[in-house]
């Protein structure tokens, strides 16, 4: 099947796409963008997090068929040519990505959670993130990485 959808505001067109293939696959491999991640295939640790249509949704469960005349935004879509998102720059600041393999999913779930609740409690934050896994940074320097980011879009930065 032909599949024709937008993403990061450009329009894509996928052919001979599978009924069994993945949002994910096709962002990937088809698609061309590494940033999500391929880590569980179950929806279980968010590093295949993207935007559909505005809401974040594991890539991994989402039929590549489902996105047909929908918008998805990845990763790289946050950012504005070369200059970073002020979520991923916080990221890096704060020293908040380690083998960097979760840290799209991350940045995604987070970067959703200050667009809806600009001032987010500690609490708020870890309720956010619940659903992405990381095994390196030990979460403390993701959730400085949020706070970071909220008090910058606070300021107007």
């Amino acid at each position: 099947m032909r599949v024709e959808f937008t993403v990061n505001g450009s329009p894509e067109i996928a052919d001979d796409v599978w009924e069994g293939e993945s949002l994910l696959y096709l962002l990937r491999e088809r698609a061309g963008l590494p940033g999500s991640k391929n880590a569980c295939e179950q929806g279980e640790c968010g590093s295949c997090t993207v935007y559909l249509d505005g809401t974040p949704v594991c890539s991994c469960l989402v039929a590549a068929g489902q996105v047909q005349g929908r918008s998805v935004r990845t990763v790289e879509g946050l950012a504005n040519g070369e200059r970073l998102d002020p979520m991923q720059q916080a990221f890096v600041e704060a020293g908040a990505v380690q083998c960097g393999f979760c840290t799209p999913g991350l940045i995604v779930q987070a970067h959703d959670l200050i667009e809806r609740v600009p001032d987010p409690s500690d609490a708020e934050i870890r309720e956010a993130l619940a659903g992405n896994l990381c095994r390196c940074t030990g979460y403390e320097k993701v959730l400085d990485a949020v706070r970071l980011a909220a008090a910058r879009k606070a300021a107007g930065q």
